[in-house]
């Protein structure tokens, strides 16, 4: 009897989910890959495009690449889903599967904070990281801010990260000492969900390059014209030039199939992956899980990838009878880019209690050249 697994997003988990289900199941299951976007772009080169270190082209693949021989890709808006049903509605076109796995990422809201997108640049967008490698090449002094428009976003380093590399790229080119750098910050601290000591030792690689760190600083609205950023707070800041990271939403689609909860992400077993509905799951960034600490695990790649080959492998087994299932432990890591050519790295168990147990590894040589390592192997092995 043929099945079909549906795939809905085609970024780091979902195409991990969609070719593992190629690799595990017979030929004579299909698999469906639907995506709407043309390009797939790897989202941690994005640090490395914004200083000059990378090219958008070389960062970037088709994102139909991604449909191995047996998948098959659909290109196209998911309009609306039925998760009773397990039923999708793409353009005129309706699929149905026999599993179905939601994969559909978080979608910027930048618009949501008054003057935010017209008074800044997105860290998060290959657009966005273009405009900041152009400006920082013609910025020859002034106010440098980073911020944080919302306490919960992905890749919680890649800010810390933006803002090392920044620091770097202008200390290289011997404009640091005309820059002013500060970090403005929604949450308490950086990388909260990996505990205090992480928190800390993030927050002092920041300030040993004379950055200043301002936490618990909530944006309210960017004034573009006076180039003044106000904080619910009460305070305000003047940039020359701003980086932010956009407020994150889940897409509207999951919303309207009522498959959110108050968080407004979509709830799911924390070892499984499934949600309430029988067949359906989700995966990365469209998820909630909630922490023991009190925080959601945070959303970012290094999970996505490890939740898809769960539920990849749980799907073939409910398919066909055969092998193990598995079941998502909470272990992650990620690189902390902080310039010169070094990285650090925190890794550890996040479903640990009452605590995560992360451990940061000081910057050097040998884990930025692991995250290089990782590109490649990411950009030539998946397409």
């Amino acid at each position: 009897m043929e099945r079909t697994a549906l795939v809905l997003g085609a970024g780091l988990g979902g195409m991990v989910a969609a070719q593992t289900l190629r690799r595990l199941l017979p030929k004579s299951d299909r698999v469906v890959l639907v995506e709407r976007e043309a390009q797939h772009v790897f989202p941690p080169s994005l640090l490395w495009l914004l200083v000059g270190e990378r090219d958008a082209e070389s960062i970037s693949r088709p994102c139909e690449g991604a449909a191995r021989s047996g998948i098959e890709f659909v290109r196209g808006e998911v309009a609306a889903i039925d998760p009773a049903a397990k039923t999708v509605r793409v353009g005129d076109r309706t699929l149905r599967g026999d599993a179905l796995v939601i994969a559909l990422g978080a979608d910027y809201a930048p618009q949501s904070i008054p003057g935010l997108a017209e008074g800044g640049l997105c860290i998060y967008t290959i657009e966005g990281a273009s405009a900041i490698r152009d400006a920082l090449a013609r910025f020859e002094g002034g106010r440098l801010a980073v911020l944080t428009a919302a306490p919960q976003y992905k890749c919680p380093a890649a800010p810390y990260e933006a803002a090392l590399l920044a620091e770097s790229y202008l200390r290289e080119h011997g404009r640091r000492e005309k820059v002013a750098i500060d970090f403005y910050a929604a949450e308490p601290g950086p990388m909260m969900v990996a505990g205090p000591k992480v928190s800390a030792g993030v927050r002092a690689m920041v300030e040993a390059r004379g950055i200043g760190y301002h936490p618990e600083h909530q944006v309210t609205s960017v004034d573009a014209g006076a180039r003044r950023v106000e904080f619910a707070n009460g305070r305000s800041a003047s940039f020359d030039l701003l980086l932010y990271v956009p407020p994150h939403r889940a897409p509207a689609v999951v919303k309207t199939a009522g498959l959110t909860n108050d968080s407004g992400w979509i709830p799911v077993d924390r070892h499984t992956l499934a949600t309430p509905f029988p067949g359906v799951y989700a995966i990365g960034d469209v998820t909630v899980i909630g922490l023991k600490m009190g925080r959601p695990l945070p959303k970012a790649g290094v999970f996505a990838h490890g939740q898809a080959e769960v539920v990849a492998h749980n799907i073939a087994r409910e398919f066909t009878g055969q092998g193990v299932s598995r079941r998502f432990g909470g272990q992650g890591m990620c690189f902390i880019e902080t310039g010169g050519g070094r990285a650090g790295m925190g890794s550890g168990n996040f479903y640990a209690e009452p605590l995560p147990e992360v451990r940061l590894r000081e910057p050097g040589l040998l884990w930025h050249g692991a995250k290089v390592l990782y590109e490649k192997y990411w950009l030539y092995s998946r397409f």
